[in-house]
């Protein structure tokens, strides 16, 4: 142990509700807290899938009322959603560790995620978002600056994009707590997307993929390990299928391959393998672990979970 290291929470960890996502939290922090006994350095990023999409709906709902509430951008949803995730995760946290005697700080830092104005996904925004509208509403929208996309026959919803994240802007902040021997809960959501102009900082119409967030940020902090947290233990190739086969190790060679084959799904296990062999292939000495939960330090000791290499 003693490894610096990003834990990547998946949906899974945080549940789909507010009431659901206090009980994941009060595991999550078990999970964590036997890594922080075990005296490694702890970051942990998480997902907002659920969250971003109920803040974003009762939003676009008050809109939609004689108080003429205004749309807030997606930005702004995203950083609400790390406030209050980041609230119950602390919490949680904080409480395991002192049941154990432990008394190491944590914070939650509202953490920025540059991405690129460039970026081929703001050509083609395809992620669903919000409220379902009608065709003279969403035409209304897209006057108004949004895309929107006509979704199965249920109506139109908005869409945005997912670049990649190419800078974190609070990196410094999250190594000073290290340093100072402190737990950062960051980029929750893949960060609050944000694009460069001059000297400032403006929010970007996107979601950011929390495991391409949680590898740039691992590798901008110097950590040895990025350990990202899923609903099965090990990665599969030819998932479900009779010939089925569940695998400890990856290169980056050999997880190319199977992506080139097609083995993982977009949308579900091929993003944290792809993260993974980013962060794998950063520096040396770095290695990425893709595991459940309950199976964290095991994995990091060698024992479960697929550890991909360079």
């Amino acid at each position: 142990m003693g490894k610096r290291i990003v834990i990547a929470l998946g949906g899974n960890a945080l549940g789909d509700n507010l009431y659901e996502q206090m009980a994941a939290a009060k595991q999550t922090a078990r999970a964590i807290a036997d890594l922080v006994e075990a005296g490694c350095e702890v970051v942990v990023a998480h997902g907002n899938g659920p969250q971003v999409g109920m803040i974003n709906l009762a939003l676009e709902s008050a809109a939609k009322t004689e108080a003429k509430t205004p749309f807030i951008p997606m930005s702004m949803c995203v950083a609400m959603s790390q406030g209050y995730i980041g609230y119950d995760l602390q919490n949680a946290l904080r409480e395991e560790l002192l049941s154990r005697g432990n008394s190491t700080p944590v914070a939650t830092i509202i953490t920025q995620t540059v991405v690129d104005k460039d970026d081929p996904a703001f050509a083609n925004p395809t992620k669903p978002i919000g409220a379902f509208y009608s065709q003279e509403e969403a035409q209304e929208m897209v006057a108004r600056g949004m895309d929107m996309m006509e979704d199965a026959g249920r109506g139109y919803r908005r869409v945005v994009a997912s670049p990649r994240p190419v800078d974190i802007i609070e990196k410094q902040t999250i190594k000073a707590l290290l340093a100072a021997g402190q737990i950062a809960i960051a980029v929750g959501g893949g960060g609050i997307p944000v694009m460069r102009e001059g000297l400032h900082l403006r929010g970007a119409s996107a979601v950011v993929d929390k495991d391409f967030a949680a590898a740039c940020l691992a590798e901008q902090i110097q950590a040895d390990f990025l350990v990202i947290l899923t609903a099965v233990e090990k990665v599969a190739i030819n998932f479900g299928r009779a010939d089925e086969e569940w695998l400890s190790e990856l290169s980056i060679d050999q997880a190319q391959r199977y992506i080139v084959e097609g083995h993982f799904a977009p949308g579900s296990m091929l993003p944290k393998v792809q993260a993974a062999m980013q962060f794998a292939s950063s520096g040396a000495g770095r290695s990425a672990l893709i595991t459940l939960l309950g199976k964290a330090k095991e994995g990091i000791e060698g024992t479960t979970g697929t550890t991909i290499r360079a």
